[in-house]
């Protein structure tokens, strides 16, 4: 439980940030003081950040209310920023579904869904600053937080200020039901490092796949970790790429006018993008796809590994480029566009065929 001196510290250094940019994201602020996102966002509580008592299948039920927004899902290396209306939901009391293909277009997985909260964030505009009583326009968002304070999911409302009769009715009735109840974090663990396990049956059982959605049962019944079962299954179902190589592909991608897939999975949600993608442009040390209706930042950088993964199915099989960080976690899935019952586009193959050929590590 964080303390009142604790908080009050918090929050002045928040303050401070975004005195001099208004626009300082809060994971940055938090990062620089020690913190997790959720902790910062929870030490505003009672002054611009307010705790939506709802069950997670009953907001989501609710986001496509929400009227025209931003959403955005962050993984450790990769940024998805949409804009859009987000369709009604599907699924389950333990999984949603948000399908639109093209569009908003997600897969929620509750169980990490700890908090959620309405967050107001004032945005002064340079041209108000003379005017000492004006009220600045603010961001209004709704945000989701895990057990460990780290973001799961992010809506912004679009068009909105700080005067709350200006708000879409539905943010709105959000803010009527907000409460001042404050999460309780947790510290994350991460998972201790180990030698690579044996996995004999591996490639008989991945082999025998018919849907690709039976690898997460694959890697459960071995006790394997995604990139571990990628390593395991090197020359056979998979191929390690240098890093470099995921530029490449995605500038060729980009080349060719393919219509591409893109995965950015926090813990608790995926966020999938899908059609042509712009021509990638580096900024600030990052990879970026600035489209018309999303963007896509990467710190390419800071990726330890990237593989070309095969998985059979009915259709011939679907092939995937799969990036990961130092601590061996998915932080970008890139798949050609493609329907169901329908086999992988031959001109995505074509592409990792000769993307392998010219880039393959030994």
């Amino acid at each position: 439980m964080t303390s009142l001196a604790q908080t009050t510290a918090i929050i002045e250094a928040f303050d401070a940030a975004r005195r001099v940019n208004p626009r300082t994201n809060a994971i940055g602020i938090a990062e620089q003081l020690g913190i997790s996102e959720g902790e910062l966002q929870a030490a505003r509580i009672g002054r611009d950040v307010w705790t939506l008592p709802l069950a997670p299948s009953e907001m989501a039920a609710r986001f496509h209310t929400l009227g025209n927004v931003k959403c955005l899902t962050r993984s450790s290396l990769a940024v998805l920023e949409q804009n859009g209306t987000y369709p009604p939901l599907g699924g389950s009391q333990h999984a949603g579904l948000l399908l639109d293909p093209g569009g908003l277009d997600l897969r929620l997985m509750y169980s990490h869904w700890y908090w959620i909260c309405l967050i107001r964030d004032p945005m002064p505009d340079k041209n108000d600053a003379p005017n000492k009583g004006a009220v600045p326009a603010a961001r209004w968002s709704l945000q989701v937080f895990n057990q460990h304070g780290q973001a799961v999911h992010k809506v912004f409302a679009k068009g909105a200020t700080a005067q709350s009769q200006t708000l879409p009715d539905s943010w709105e009735t959000l803010r009527q039901e907000g409460t001042l109840d404050t999460p309780a974090f947790t510290q994350s663990a991460q998972p201790p490092t180990r030698p690579l396990p044996e996995a004999p049956t591996l490639a008989r059982e991945w082999a025998a796949m018919t849907d690709v959605h039976q690898f997460f049962s694959l890697l459960k019944r071995h006790q394997l970790r995604r990139l571990e079962a990628n390593t395991l299954m090197q020359g056979s179902f998979t191929q390690a790429l240098p890093v470099h190589a995921l530029e490449s592909l995605l500038r060729q991608a980009s080349q060719q006018t393919l219509p591409i897939m893109l995965f950015v999975a926090s813990q608790g949600c995926v966020q999938i993008r899908t059609g042509t993608l712009p021509t990638p442009l580096r900024a600030g040390g990052w990879l970026n796809l600035f489209g018309d209706c999303f963007t896509l930042h990467l710190d390419d950088q800071a990726v330890t590994s990237v593989w070309v993964v095969e998985k059979p199915n009915r259709d011939g099989g679907v092939t995937s480029v799969e990036a990961f960080d130092k601590r061996g976690d998915l932080v970008l899935q890139i798949y050609a566009e493609r329907q169901e019952g329908r086999p992988e586009r031959s001109a995505w193959r074509n592409l990792l065929t000769t993307l392998t050929r010219q880039e393959a590590v030994a």
